[in-house]
Formats: structure tokens, C-alpha cells, sequence
């Protein structure tokens, strides 16, 4: 009897901190370029976090890549990995989350990207909001069924983020076609010299750092109120600067393999 006890015991406690860990509000981005904190909204948007944490706890993105820049606009990833030479690993994608768009794509939060007039399709890629993208154009509080919103940077965060911002942008084909290197030049790329993990914005994992599940209650993260007030918007954004990615069509240097679990 004691043996059983002790076997429900030790089940309890695992079921206890599976639970405490899928509550988690705050994570931690370790990157090349510095780590950062980003405050989850796990209770505005549930599901979104959810699936975000599921592919934490997965470490599902460790060693992947920031895939896609636009200035003063998005900085953009979730979807590849590097494994120490080039092509690229496809993340896995696990099944479409429900849209959430509660939360306004204001200057610091994280937000889930999703396929082209498809407002339920997110999964693995997210973006973080470089600028106020929730009104003018574009208008990222009502395309697509609204982006959502599902946390907010740090102070520190958000100076990664501009230094990440200034690096220069290479196209690399397909997705990649504006993504930012690290000491690597237009006369590299002319010369056809190979992009190493020195030159990539690599997110080296992102951790949990505090589960308490109300811990963004101090926070005041602006509603999104455009959303009912304006009928839904599927056009792509002008200039490249679509949100839409696909997983496919990686092209020349980039050629991608997908990324087993």
C-alpha cells in the first residue's frame, strides 16, 4: 500500500507542475544578441498562450531563427531552426489555434502570424509589433480577422528589438527574403560567402521564468476596439509587408529541411 501511496504521490506532483507550467505568464527569449522577458496575456487570450506554451515546453524553439524583418513594422519568427549548417529545419507546426483578436498590435507585444485570409490559422510563427501597427496601413487590429495580441515585451526587450531593427536585411529567398545577418555585408553576400551561426538572429531557447498565472494584472495592454468597429479586412499589405508565411518555397541559400521532433 505504501508503494502505491507513493507512485500516486509522485503522479500527483507531475500532473501539479504540468498544470503550473501551462499556467505560465512570464518567458524568457535567450537570443545572440541578448535575453529579454515577454509578459503573456494567459488570461485574455487562453488559447493563443496555451499553444505558445506548448511549443515552449516542446523546445521547439530552441535554435531557431529570426526569419523575417520589416522596419518599423514587425520583427518576425517562430517557424525555422538552425542545427549548425545551412538548409534551415521547418519547425513542426501543431494544429491551428482560434483567433483571439482582444488586444491591440501596439509597439512591444508579441502577436501570432497567421496564412493569408485565414483569421484561425495561426500555429508556430509570431511577430513582434516594432511600431502602433493596429490602425493606418497597416491596419493589423482588423486584417485577417485582427492579429492576436498575446503579451507584451520588456523595457530591455524592446531595445534588442531596435538593435535587431538596425541590422542590415538580406534577401535569401522565399520566406527569407528580408531577413536580418549579423556581421555580414553586401560584398559577403556578392562573394557568395556562407551564413554561419554568427551571422544569424538566433533565439537559442525560451524558457519559463515565472508561472504565476495573473502576473501581467499590473499591466494595462490597450483593447482592441477596431475589430468591432470596422468589418473584417483580408487584402495583403502593400510592399512585401504581408503577414501571410508559408512554410514552403525557400529558395537558393535557405534551402530548408523539415525539423524533427
Amino acid at each position: 500500500m505504501k508503494l502505491v501511496h507513493s507512485l500516486l504521490l509522485a503522479s500527483s506532483l507531475c500532473s501539479l507542475a504540468w498544470s503550473w507550467s501551462l499556467q505560465a505568464t512570464i518567458v524568457e527569449f535567450r537570443t545572440s544578441l541578448g535575453n529579454f522577458e515577454v509578459n503573456l496575456f494567459d488570461e485574455i487570450t487562453p488559447k493563443t498562450v496555451e499553444n505558445f506554451l506548448q511549443y515552449v515546453e516542446d523546445e521547439s524553439y530552441h535554435n531557431s531563427v529570426i526569419h523575417r524583418l520589416v522596419p518599423d513594422f514587425v520583427v518576425q519568427g517562430g517557424g525555422f531552426a538552425y542545427s549548425g549548417e545551412l538548409p534551415l529545419d521547418v519547425i513542426p507546426a501543431r494544429a491551428a489555434v482560434q483567433n483571439e483578436p482582444k488586444l491591440s498590435n501596439r509597439k512591444g507585444t508579441i502577436a501570432m502570424a497567421k496564412l493569408e485570409n485565414r483569421p484561425n490559422s495561426a500555429t508556430n510563427q509570431w511577430f513582434f509589433n516594432l511600431n502602433n501597427n493596429h490602425a493606418g496601413q497597416p491596419q493589423l487590429d482588423t486584417q485577417n480577422g485582427g492579429f492576436t495580441v498575446f503579451g507584451q515585451i520588456s523595457e530591455q526587450g524592446m531595445e534588442i528589438l531596435e538593435a535587431i531593427a538596425a541590422l542590415p536585411r538580406f534577401n535569401l529567398g522565399g520566406a527569407a527574403n528580408s531577413m536580418p545577418l549579423r556581421n555580414y555585408t553586401n560584398a559577403d553576400a556578392a562573394a557568395g560567402k556562407t551564413v554561419t551561426a554568427e551571422n544569424l538572429v538566433l533565439i537559442e531557447s525560451v524558457v519559463i521564468v515565472d508561472a504565476r498565472s495573473n502576473t501581467a494584472a499590473g499591466l494595462n495592454p490597450v483593447a482592441n476596439t477596431l475589430i468591432e468597429q470596422q468589418p473584417q479586412q483580408d487584402n495583403d499589405l502593400d510592399n512585401g509587408g504581408s503577414l501571410a508565411w508559408l512554410v514552403v518555397g525557400l529558395t537558393g541559400i535557405l534551402l530548408v529541411r523539415r525539423r524533427r521532433r
